[in-house]
């Protein structure tokens, strides 16, 4: 079977800065560390890389990090780190992005922002350039902002958005799980009423904390599915975010002190989960594993770039103005 992961993150804290990362997570993942990683029943296996959350600063090299790997990798588009309330800034951000053929799409990470930036002017008018490039937007947010990605998306039918993760639902852990929550269901309906709004199926084993099963997590994939339709759903496999939780059975290195650590088949396991679920549901298994992430990010058709674009190893001066 082929597959596209809709949703793989790299990232190298000895070449590029990042305030977030730690336990498990503050290692290098990146070319050969995904080789390990490999899913072996997909062939051929592709990716979009979805931005690892840098500095601000370091957003465009993170663009020129990524593309210097992704022959060798097989990742066919960039979703890359923005900020869409700069204005001006945003704009030529974003114009030094369009000189980078593997930028499918851009994501400002509004997780951890306050409640109604999505929607204020400075917001919106930022999106509505990246819908002007034909960008695609991807919307990392809480359950309890999915009104709010509602209200964006209603507010901007011009510009294609997948929300990351399902919306981040509770799931609980395999031994306590929990049902997906009345609210989170129909919050996920409304703003699956829009019809340029996609879905991916990811995220959810880091949100058990990397301890979870099928039996747990196949209710939210059913939600989605009536929210959405086969058609608006991709596979993502959240790596290495989601590949992190209790130590795997017969894991050499398991921490002796029971902490979390990195699952080294968690990619694998997660892919045959929703495998097994979409085959025994009979949904359309090549659209969930490729032919949706390759619409939605249109990786079929690269896009060209003007003869007088900013030169790929020029975009951080680019960028600053040092155009000569």
């Amino acid at each position: 079977m082929r597959v596209l992961d809709s949703h793989l993150h790299l990232w190298d804290p000895g070449v590029l800065t990042y305030t977030w990362l730690e336990g498990p997570l503050a290692y290098r993942f990146a070319d050969r560390e995904l080789e390990l990683a490999r899913l072996s029943a997909a062939h051929p296996e592709k990716s979009v890389f979805v931005q690892a959350e840098t500095i601000e600063d370091d957003f465009l090299d993170e663009v020129q990090w990524v593309a210097g790997l992704a022959p060798a990798l097989g990742i066919v588009g960039i979703v890359a780190g923005i900020r869409l309330d700069r204005g001006t800034d945003t704009v030529a951000h974003l114009e030094g992005l369009m000189a980078e053929p593997l930028v499918v799409g851009v994501r400002h990470n509004l997780q951890g922002e306050p409640d109604g930036l999505a929607v204020s002017a400075a917001f919106v008018t930022g999106a509505r350039e990246v819908a002007a490039r034909d960008l695609t937007f991807d919307a990392c947010v809480r359950a309890d902002q999915l009104p709010e990605i509602a209200r964006f998306a209603g507010a901007i039918p011009e510009l294609r958005i997948v929300l990351d993760h399902l919306g981040k639902p509770a799931v609980g852990t395999a031994a306590s799980p929990l049902p997906p929550s009345a609210e989170w269901a129909r919050d996920l309906a409304e703003l699956a009423r829009h019809p340029h709004t996609f879905c991916k199926l990811s995220g959810l084993p880091g949100e058990a904390g990397g301890d979870w099963n099928a039996e747990q997590l196949e209710p939210f994939l059913d939600v989605a599915a009536d929210a959405f339709g086969i058609e608006r759903l991709m596979w993502g496999s959240d790596w290495p975010v989601s590949a992190i939780g209790p130590a795997e059975p017969g894991d050499p290195h398991a921490p002796e002190d029971g902490s979390a650590t990195y699952q080294p088949t968690a990619r694998s396991r997660w892919a045959d989960t929703v495998v097994a679920w979409a085959e025994s549901r009979g949904h359309d298994l090549d659209a969930l594993l490729w032919g949706n992430a390759e619409q939605f990010y249109r990786t079929a058709q690269p896009r060209q770039i003007p003869s007088d674009a900013a030169p790929r190893s020029g975009l951080r001066g680019w960028i600053r103005g040092h155009r000569g």
